[in-house]
């Protein structure tokens, strides 16, 4: 492996539109294009090859290789401009890189297939938005789809801080600050502390990973600032159960009454083929924060949400998966073996057919 075939590797895979390039000792480059993973016919990787990479990616980012590694994030750019998000890990004492292409622009709602009430949800003056799904499924897309209508459309201080930046902006109404954890800041909770002496009307922080960062991020929202985020869950409730289970028993009663009063709303993305195999569409649980959702949040009775998404539809544009996966299906865009996959409903089917009927 030279730097001029592991370019060409890259320049290949961002021009075909694939999604993920996977490289591990023993096998050739693995591609995920259009939700599957495809085996290259390239040469089998050595450890040599991935060691190379490795080094390579840490020379792009102004480090140098050390045993000390055992697990990080980066970035890495072509010199024709594709960026890609990195995942550095060792497997059997070799190292194997995970790279994440990252789209040449920044989808609006319409290109991205996201439903236009996130415009209505980012435009929010204060409070906390959270996008949340399993790894992969488009929350740094869908937050950066947010951030471009904002700088688009509003005259903001919008400051980001990521790990690693993935997307570039420019700005244009708004001005856009990017800080990248472990070369601007130390950390998402130092970066949180130093933001509000920034003059910021939006924060964004790539992930809310530990106790201190979602403290940090509802103080912030508390203060008057727009504050959005992300986090590894699959729904409304399990978003506000996962940032309760941070924080000790005795203190969660005090962070419900904090997160009623400051969540604007949370987005939970999953993703799915269409009925044609080429293409992946979003499905989309909105949830708002109502006072009806409010008063769920603070007085803890959360599984009575879902039930209030589903009727808050028309009202206030929420939605819950299910719907979404039903929409989808009426408009002959998915097929309903696709739908079952993704629902936790064992009725689903049932209610598609006897909807369709």
């Amino acid at each position: 492996m030279d730097s001029k075939t592991f370019n060409q590797i890259l320049e290949i895979a961002f021009q075909k539109r694939v999604s993920d390039i996977h490289f591990e000792v023993d096998n050739p480059p693995f591609f995920r294009a259009r939700g599957q993973i495809f085996r290259s016919k390239l040469p089998n990787l050595t450890g040599a090859d991935t060691e190379f990479i490795v080094s390579r990616i840490l020379e792009f980012n102004g480090r140098q290789l050390g045993n000390d590694i055992r697990e990080m994030d980066a970035s890495y750019s072509l010199p024709s401009g594709g960026r890609f998000r990195v995942s550095i890990f060792r497997q059997r004492g070799n190292f194997g890189i995970v790279m994440r292409v990252i789209p040449p622009s920044i989808g609006t709602f319409d290109e991205l297939h996201l439903p236009p009430v996130l415009g209505e949800i980012a435009k929010a003056p204060n409070g906390l938005i959270l996008v949340t799904g399993p790894t992969g499924n488009g929350k740094s897309t869908t937050l950066a789809s947010m951030l471009r209508y904002l700088n688009e459309s509003y005259s903001l201080n919008i400051i980001t801080i990521e790990d690693p930046i993935e997307f570039l902006f420019t700005s244009q109404r708004s001005c856009i600050v990017q800080r990248e954890v472990g070369i601007d800041t130390e950390s998402f909770n130092t970066a949180l502390k130093a933001v509000l002496r920034m003059d910021p009307d939006v924060v964004m922080v790539g992930e809310m990973r530990d106790m201190d960062t979602i403290d940090a991020c509802i103080k912030a929202a508390e203060t008057g600032h727009l504050v959005l985020s992300t986090l590894h869950t699959q729904g409304a409730v399990s978003t506000i159960n996962r940032v309760l289970g941070h924080f000790t028993p005795d203190t969660q009663e005090i962070i419900r009454q904090r997160l009623a009063d400051i969540l604007v709303a949370t987005v939970s993305l999953r993703l799915i083929k269409d009925k044609t195999g080429e293409n992946i569409l979003p499905v989309v649980e909105v949830m708002r924060s109502t006072t009806t959702i409010q008063a769920c949040i603070r007085e803890g009775r959360l599984d009575e949400i879902e039930k209030h998404i589903e009727n808050g539809s028309s009202q206030y544009q929420m939605q819950t998966l299910d719907q979404h996966l039903m929409q989808l299906y009426k408009q002959d865009l998915i097929n309903i073996e696709d739908a079952k996959r993704l629902t936790h409903s064992m009725d689903l089917e049932r209610r598609l057919l006897v909807d369709n009927y």
